[in-house]
């Protein structure tokens, strides 16, 4: 059965960091591409960051780019979110969530990130 248990949400500062952790079972992590989406209150889901199988390809959303860094460790079935000098606005349940060919297709819980001083 495929897993993303999530983890390392919080209450942050503005400017403050917080790392988000999504950890895979039931597949072969170390050959998806994986990504982070995030959902703010009343607003639709939005794609946050990718990064590939191999690692050593990532993309971001304009509004991410520069502050967040999206990376995994295949040996633990780890994707990894770095969010630096974090926004209120940054304020969402963030997703973590397999890519299968063009589609997104397993999800984690979800974990909350609060940016409020």
């Amino acid at each position: 059965e495929v897993q993303l248990q999530a983890s390392g949400g919080g209450l942050v500062e503005p400017g403050g960091s917080l790392t988000l952790s999504c950890t895979a079972s039931g597949f072969d992590f170390s050959r998806y591409n994986m990504g982070y989406f995030r959902r703010a209150p009343g607003e639709e889901r939005e794609f946050v960051a990718v990064v590939r199988a191999s690692g050593a390809s990532t993309f971001y959303s304009d509004s991410v780019k520069g502050r967040f860094s999206i990376s995994r460790d295949d040996a633990k079935n780890t994707l990894f979110l770095q969010m630096n000098s974090l926004k209120p606005e940054d304020t969402a349940v963030y997703y973590c969530a397999r890519k299968n060919y063009y589609t997104f297709d397993y999800w984690g819980q979800g974990t909350q990130v609060t940016v409020s001083s």
